[in-house]
């Protein structure tokens, strides 16, 4: 008996100890990955990136800014700056924070680095879109330039994030992304997303939590001080101003262009087929490709052969083969000229 309850007792520490080592943000793990994200080098190359962020949104940048950006004192911030001023990275002289032409180079070295890691994130893992920014802030600060080359060659040197943003060129070159923010659409135009803000990172997990992503197509309803209102997907969005703000859209002139009339694959019944017109840019990466050797290609027939309790999931007839598709895949499919398979007899 007593044996019994010192293995009982040591498993509990055991547990205890395992429980404060990887605890969420306040276990020991969390604690040095903050320690490590505080080194000189991470501080100086996060610096670099809020100048620019401010300098290319024509924002002053002050000693506070630095500070409330990255949650340093004003003291660490002053002595950071003084850093920066003796490695040359910001310009003498000046009563706002700017950088120095080695600086401007510097800084778009490392949001390239950032920037082709959502890339590989996007595109090659599963990885959750929600994740991508704090994954690659980390990356940033690891890869050598010898291996920032060899992952753009294996993606194939991408212009465009996933989120809109542009990659810096390994010379340093960053082209101009062209848009106009969503707030400024007027009732009854249509747009695509050309681009979403993943900073600050609530606002961004509110945005995906919208189903809001780039390529997205949409319809303005109303635009006001009070809100912003539009269809996408067949589903009315609203959301505040200062969240609208964060997404940069492109207008589209011709109605027949957006995609959102056609229908998704998730809303076809038993014994309905329809013929596949598209995959929602949504989907990417491994979760396209599988779609893809499946034969979900534009041209496709597909048919709704059998459904399991609540619909999730569903089966479908494609190309002689029956394919299991959840409903978050379906829903990521667009289908036309469906019709019931009683009417085809």
């Amino acid at each position: 008996m007593y044996n019994q309850i010192l293995v009982l007792f040591l498993s509990f520490l055991i547990l205890a100890f395992v429980v404060w080592i990887f605890w969420p943000e306040k276990g020991l793990y969390a604690f040095i990955k903050r320690g490590k994200r505080n080194s000189k080098k991470i501080l100086v190359e996060d610096a670099l990136k809020h100048i620019y962020d401010c300098e290319s949104k024509n924002l002053t940048c002050s000693l506070n800014s630095i500070a409330g950006n990255l949650s340093i004192s004003a003291d660490a911030a002053a002595n950071l700056i003084a850093k920066l001023h003796k490695m040359d990275l910001i310009e003498h002289g000046t009563d706002n924070v700017v950088l120095s032409s080695f600086g401007r180079s510097y800084a778009l070295r490392v949001i390239r680095v950032h920037r082709l890691f959502e890339r590989y994130l996007a595109d090659e893992t599963s990885v959750h879109e929600k994740d991508w920014h704090i994954i690659a802030e980390d990356k940033e600060h690891l890869l050598t330039d010898l291996q920032v080359n060899e992952l753009a060659a294996q993606l194939s040197n991408p212009m465009i994030d996933p989120h809109g943003d542009p990659i810096p060129s390994a010379s340093g070159e960053i082209m101009e992304v062209p848009g106009i923010p969503l707030n400024s659409l007027t009732p009854g135009e249509f747009a695509i997303i050309t681009h979403i803000e993943d900073e600050p990172g609530e606002i961004y997990k509110q945005l995906v939590a919208e189903n809001l992503y780039r390529g997205k197509q949409i319809r303005m309803l109303e635009s006001n001080k009070e809100r912003i209102k539009f269809i996408a997907n067949d589903e009315e969005c609203i959301l505040a101003p200062v969240f609208a703000s964060n997404i940069t859209v492109k207008k589209i002139e011709k109605h027949e262009e957006i995609r959102e009339e056609f229908k998704r694959l998730s809303s076809l019944k038993i014994g309905e087929k329809g013929i596949v017109a598209g995959i929602s840019r949504k989907c990417r990466g491994q979760q396209r490709r599988r779609l893809m050797d499946f034969g979900v290609v534009p041209g496709t027939e597909v048919r709704v052969e059998m459904e399991s309790f609540g619909r999730d999931p569903v089966a479908y007839l494609i190309r002689g083969a029956t394919v299991a598709l959840r409903k978050s895949q379906s829903e990521l499919i667009y289908v036309k000229e469906y019709v019931k398979e009683e009417e085809l007899n």
